[in-house]
């Protein structure tokens, strides 16, 4: 069963290693520890069995939400983990003082778009060449 919770210090290195192994340009286990000690933000694992096997972050940016991560181990994608953790992330807002919530996503990235899609975001707008290696854009998505 999976377990989602507050992202701890102890964590970092779990979910920078995640990111190293799914992005080409991974947040750094110091980038994660940055946000987990940030009071305007609000970061969230996957455990397993003691072993964590995806993040996901959001910062507080004037009572609106910035997702910046959502990964998942590759040995463990497609099992509802992504969803679990962005409806865990969702509902903590409020509490958080957060209201709409925006994400950039590669345009390519379909999976990731369908499952935003299917939890009320919506896409409204295009940063060109926002992503390098490679170099692609990024649809912005709003929840409203």
């Amino acid at each position: 069963m999976v377990l989602i919770r507050e992202m701890q210090a102890c964590d970092v290195e779990a979910a920078s290693k995640i990111e190293r192994e799914a992005f080409s340009m991974p947040w750094s286990a110091k980038d994660f520890l940055e946000m987990v000690e940030a009071d305007y933000a609000h970061y969230y694992v996957a455990e397993e069995d003691g072993v964590i096997v995806g993040c996901c972050g959001i910062r507080n940016i004037a009572g609106e939400g910035e997702i910046t991560n959502v990964v998942v181990a590759a040995d463990f994608r497609n099992k509802g983990i992504g969803r679990s953790m962005m409806e865990y992330m969702l509902e903590k807002t409020g509490e958080n003082g957060i209201g709409n919530c925006t994400l950039e996503v590669r345009v390519s990235n379909q999976p990731a778009i369908h499952l935003y899609e299917s939890l009320g975001f919506k896409a409204e707008g295009i940063r060109p060449d926002f992503y390098e290696k490679p170099r692609e854009d990024a649809l912005i998505m709003w929840k409203r």
